[in-house]
């Protein structure tokens, strides 16, 4: 083993990435490296400890024992870094700089990738990276600044608040809910459907209850791709009652024989989660607050939160928080951010 006095935080860098993804290009995509650059580099620790950290394998890279055993003290110098940076950053004194969020893909389609322009229009140098993968991204590893989740995640280094409580609700186009007009059965009606790997998805579940034999007309895992179909009077969906209003959706309305198994709809919450040692970075804290102020208002119940130990509940409906957020001055000339 060489002397390591003169090792680079870079390459404990990208040791943890590939250990991460088990794929030297996946890791470099995540450093914004090329391939080369991250194979030379993680040669070279190699060399410096003495030893192989990865095997290649046809699944991917897989750590060899060398790579475990220095993994935590890895970890170590990540997360002291983790703290410089936060440290240097408090001494911001406006919302400035690059701030990480992660968000489901079709709320991103729906609320955020649209509201930032407002965001931007108030803070101007702030810079977002969103990241809409299914992977859950690890907030205590700096995987991400914030996220929005619908499980709030457990970690005495998180801070989380609730945003809001949103049922589902059966929903197509203006023209299509007014050609079914009142409806006495959910099987008779042609319905958009998830994927069959969402089994156990709550609206999965709703739909094979109570519609079991029902035509489905389409199947997608793409909420955006669900609204349009049903916006296009394809046929009708179970969506969370926020997203209507983003393609101009109606209610289904439905018989008195129906209301038991509409009672059954499901809800969903959305916890805003945080790293507690960035909350109050001005970055990440403007962020914070816009998005609370963003998405509050689409919600039935803002529930309880867990920032500080305050909590506060207020009851609103869709329809209420639609016209609030209308009567509002439009944000993007205001001059000061669910």
């Amino acid at each position: 083993m060489q002397d390591l006095s003169a090792g680079r935080w870079d390459d404990v860098r990208i040791f943890l990435s590939v250990h991460r993804h088990r794929s030297l290009g996946q890791a470099g995509a995540r450093l914004d490296l090329d391939t080369s650059t991250v194979s030379r580099r993680l040669s070279a620790l190699e060399e410096a400890l003495g030893g192989r950290l990865f095997e290649r394998t046809r699944g991917g890279l897989l750590p060899t024992h060398l790579a475990e055993l220095v993994l935590p003290a890895a970890e170590a110098v990540e997360a002291a870094h983790a703290r410089l940076v936060r440290d240097a950053h408090s001494v911001e004194t406006e919302p400035e700089g690059v701030v990480r969020l992660s968000v489901a893909p079709g709320m991103a389609d729906v609320f955020i990738a649209p509201a930032l322009v407002r965001l931007r229009a108030r803070h101007p140098k702030l810079r977002i990276e969103l990241d809409t993968s299914t992977r859950v991204l690890d907030l205590t590893r700096h995987e991400a600044d914030l996220a929005l989740r619908s499980v709030p995640p457990e970690g005495a280094e998180l801070i989380i608040t609730k945003i809001l409580t949103a049922r589902w609700i059966v929903a197509a186009s203006p023209a299509h809910a007014r050609r079914l007009g009142r409806v006495a059965s959910w099987s008779s009606l042609p319905w958009i459907d998830w994927d069959h790997d969402y089994a156990s998805f709550g609206p999965s579940q709703w739909l094979r209850r109570h519609a079991s034999g029902a035509e489905v007309v389409l199947r997608t895992s793409h909420v955006g791709a669900q609204l349009a179909a049903a916006a296009s009077g394809l046929g009708v969906v179970l969506v969370p009652a926020p997203y209507l209003a983003s393609r101009a959706l109606a209610p289904v309305r439905f018989a008195k024989t129906l209301a038991r198994s509409a009672a059954e709809w499901p809800s969903n919450d959305l916890w805003l989660v945080g790293h507690r040692a960035m909350r109050e970075v001005p970055r990440v804290a403007a962020v914070w607050s816009f998005l609370l102020e963003e998405l509050r208002p689409y919600g039935e119940a803002r529930g309880k939160g867990r920032e500080g130990g305050r909590a506060g509940g207020d009851a609103r409906g869709a329809k209420s928080a639609r016209g609030a957020r209308a009567s509002r001055p439009p944000r993007a000339v205001r001059s000061t951010s669910p």
